[in-house]
């Protein structure tokens, strides 16, 4: 099991993507904690920087096929900022990071990754016997649900140039 965990960590560093636009949050929409964190995020996000992505949406299955995550078994949620994919905890730090007055969190960058992986790692693997799983993906309350994607944005992946 140690040689999977490691192989898993090291497949979630941070890495240049392209086709998913800045802001992209994946989240598995299932999950009670991950839908928790979106709704955190949403209220304090005040230039609405991002858009929330369920990875068991149509838009969510073909993120998660580009970044490299099992839309059937999400083991990690990813966040694309400045054209780099961030993984697991990588992402929570890098979304936190730029929120109004959570700056400060950057500081868990300053962990070895080996610790900031296994600790994510253990609450990834429990989140659903400790906070709940949804049959479904839950409805965003209205204040949210533009912010939630299920379909490629307008306009994605038209060519611009003419």
């Amino acid at each position: 099991m140690g040689v999977q965990w490691l192989q898993a960590a090291s497949s979630r560093r941070p890495r240049p993507v392209k086709g998913i636009p800045d802001g992209t949050l994946l989240y598995d929409g299932v999950c009670v904690l991950c839908s928790s964190w979106i709704r955190f995020v949403a209220v304090r996000d005040r230039d609405a920087l991002f858009r929330f992505v369920p990875v068991q949406s149509p838009w969510g299955i073909a993120v998660s096929a580009a970044l490299g995550i099992d839309p059937a078994d999400p083991d990690s949620n990813a966040v694309v900022l400045d054209g780099t994919a961030y993984y697991g905890i990588d992402a929570a730090l890098a979304v936190l990071g730029q929120l109004p007055g959570w700056g400060w969190s950057r500081i868990g960058f300053g962990m070895p990754g080996i610790a900031r992986n296994w600790i994510y790692d253990r609450i990834a693997r429990n989140r659903y016997a400790v906070f709940g799983r949804d049959e479904a993906c839950a409805i965003p309350p209205p204040w949210l649900r533009e912010r939630v994607l299920e379909h490629p944005p307008s306009g994605y992946g038209e060519d611009t140039h003419g």
